[in-house]
């Protein structure tokens, strides 16, 4: 297919996921846009034929040129994790006027906007109040647009999350769980929720919200119990008490430039949300992948379990 997609934020974990699935699809015209220039080479190395374009999003810039002639922009860029909310708010406020400026410049006539479950979270932190407000941005802007909700994800290309969580037991003899370590997740496996976004892109629905949670209820430690039995790891798994667990990342976010796991997201981990989502399959024709055979994908697969992004 030679329509001309633009992905901003393209080298995180579902840019590179969705560029593995839009190829299998039959798409060639693909533009890759991230500041990350390790993550982006990560994407030369894997798809040569992808035009990647090094830039910083929150910034306008001659990258803007390249959304001329696009069919569809996919906005998966976001700040995650940080330590101060000026990272934030440029990252996920400040870039998204900048992309919708280019769009309407050049007269894209559609967006895939990817949100977050923290827009109907009771959390209250720099990441879920940005999200938000970029959510805000993109539906008034009067651009053809909708927008997916996705709950946390796992995949391959995983920098943080699963993927460090994996990483760290497979360094650690023991492994720390936060209290009795019975707070719910609802995962998304980000192949099926790449295929999700492939059929927006395709039918484009107008204005519409899809909150899209992953099929099984499945509690924090028993996450880490699955990981340990797929990898086969000998890591033993320990409860500390909440408070104890809250202080010791604390103390280390003041010597790390980017913590992996924070205390906002460990606060946001135990707040007790609950998400309700559409059917994937009446809505998108996608069938989830059952959480532990996504998770043997995710960390067996001989072609991409083995890369490691940067944070």
């Amino acid at each position: 297919m030679q329509d001309k997609i633009i992905l901003t934020g393209a080298a995180g974990l579902v840019g590179q996921n969705l560029i593995v699935q839009l190829k299998l699809k039959g798409y060639r015209n693909l533009v890759a846009i991230d500041k990350h220039a390790y993550n982006l080479n990560v994407v030369k190395q894997l798809h040569p034929e992808v035009e990647t374009i090094l830039a910083d999003l929150a910034s306008s810039g001659d990258w803007q040129n390249a959304f001329a002639d696009a069919a569809c922009v996919v906005m998966l860029h976001a700040q995650i994790t940080g330590k101060n909310q000026a990272l934030f708010v440029r990252n996920n406020i400040d870039s998204t006027e900048r992309v919708l400026e280019a769009v309407r410049q050049h007269q894209v006539p559609y967006i895939v906007h990817i949100s977050s479950s923290v827009v109907n979270s009771v959390a209250d932190d720099d990441y879920t109040n940005t999200k938000k407000q970029q959510e805000e941005i993109v539906i008034r802007s009067g651009i053809k647009h909708c927008v997916l909700r996705p709950t946390l994800m796992f995949g391959w290309f995983d920098p943080k999350h699963l993927g460090w969580l994996s990483r760290f037991m497979g360094w650690v003899p023991v492994f720390p769980i936060p209290g009795h370590g019975r707070y719910m997740r609802q995962p998304l496996y980000n192949k099926d929720f790449c295929r999700m976004i492939i059929y927006c892109l395709e039918n484009q629905p107008d204005g519409v919200i899809y909150n899209v949670v992953g099929n099984e209820q499945v509690d924090y430690i028993d996450i880490i119990r699955t990981i340990k039995k797929v990898k086969k790891l000998k890591t033993l798994i320990i409860k500390i008490p909440y408070g104890l667990f809250y202080a010791l990342l604390k103390i280390y976010a003041v010597f790390s430039r980017k913590p992996p796991f924070t205390a906002d997201q460990l606060k946001a981990l135990t707040a007790g949300d609950h998400f309700t989502g559409v059917n994937t399959e009446e809505v998108f024709g996608v069938t989830q992948t059952p959480f532990e055979e996504a998770i043997r994908e995710t960390f067996g697969d001989e072609q991409y379990s083995k890369i490691v992004l940067k944070r």
